[in-house]
């Protein structure tokens, strides 16, 4: 990893794209070396894309972690795809990342519905890679499950698609194979001094980050469709002089019941959100974090222009 700007000799873009849950969010933190991008096990859990700063071979490589690529009908959901796509457009590299378990399941005639639909939106974005003309790096993910010669006959389907330039076996969970990845990256990004200071770890601001990590309790807590249903934003943010933060931030629900589910019985479902939030904020500022969450309702925030805004996502995508 380069320390200081002097040895960085190439600075770019790679864009992560991929079917939601795919473990973008995943290979992002760990490339990067620290958390930047919110995790959980539900699907759709990016909204937006996040970049990473990540270093190897005397490159900075920002890392583009975007939204998972799907079917999208709802306004909201077709931004985070329209996101994802005009990220992977910007970037210097693509990396498709591809959940291996969830081919071989399907291989095996034995998928979830979910890894029936991840496979389903996998093919979906080889077919738009064919139709650009652009050859990107193929990431197969989780291969730390599986034996050497039950992932060999996936690849070389993959290879036969004709939109991969280079086929990587990882786990982005355990760090197999994320090095010689990143070594790659590396050596395609343009030349060029850093793009950011060298100690910088993510280009999103403060705010926004912390308002994803409740969004990210709340997804660990929720359950079912709720956590699709409402988003957090930024409110206010003190510094004290004694080196405590207050950070007060709204939970936007579109629903009185939703509001009610979101509180929980006697407000425990909140307070035990805002506890975690808390906890992982103070960690990360290395400060105590006094956290405040209200809960609104608005029926209409994901039909309004604002909502997308605050995230960076184009409204009439």
């Amino acid at each position: 990893m380069s320390d200081t700007a002097t040895d960085i000799t190439r600075a770019g873009f790679a864009a992560i794209i991929g079917a939601p849950n795919a473990g973008k969010s995943t290979l992002t933190n760990a490339m990067v070396g620290t958390k930047v991008a919110i995790v959980t096990h539900k699907v759709q859990t990016t909204r937006f894309p996040v970049r990473g700063i990540a270093h190897a071979d005397g490159a900075q490589i920002v890392i583009v972690d975007t939204p998972g690529i799907f079917g999208a009908k709802k306004r909201l959901d077709r931004a985070m795809v329209r996101a994802a796509w005009t990220g992977a457009e910007d970037a210097d590299a693509v990396v498709h990342l591809i959940d291996a378990a969830a081919w071989i399941a399907v291989e095996s005639g034995k998928p979830t519905a979910a890894q029936k639909k991840s496979v389903q939106d996998d093919r979906a974005v080889i077919e738009t890679l064919k139709k650009s003309g652009r050859k990107v790096m193929l990431a197969l993910n989780k291969i730390d499950l599986f034996a050497h010669d039950q992932i060999l006959p996936l690849m070389a389907q993959f290879d036969e698609a004709g939109v991969y330039a280079q086929i990587f076996m990882i786990s982005a969970e355990n760090g197999d194979g994320v090095d010689q990845l990143m070594s790659a990256l590396a050596a395609s990004m343009p030349e060029g001094g850093p793009l950011y200071p060298p100690e910088q770890s993510a280009d999103i601001p403060m705010q926004l980050l912390a308002a994803e990590i409740t969004r990210e309790k709340l997804m660990l807590r929720l359950h079912e469709e709720l956590p699709y249903h409402l988003t957090v934003q930024p409110e206010a943010w003190e510094n004290f002089q004694n080196g405590d933060v207050k950070i007060q931030q709204a939970v936007i629900v579109g629903r009185e019941t939703h509001k009610s589910m979101v509180l929980g019985k006697n407000g425990q479902t909140i307070k035990a959100v805002s506890k975690a939030a808390r906890q992982e904020l103070s960690e990360l500022l290395g400060r105590r974090v006094h956290l405040f969450l209200f809960v609104k309702v608005d029926e209409k925030w994901q039909e309004r222009r604002e909502s997308y805004s605050t995230l960076g996502l184009e409204f009439d995508a």
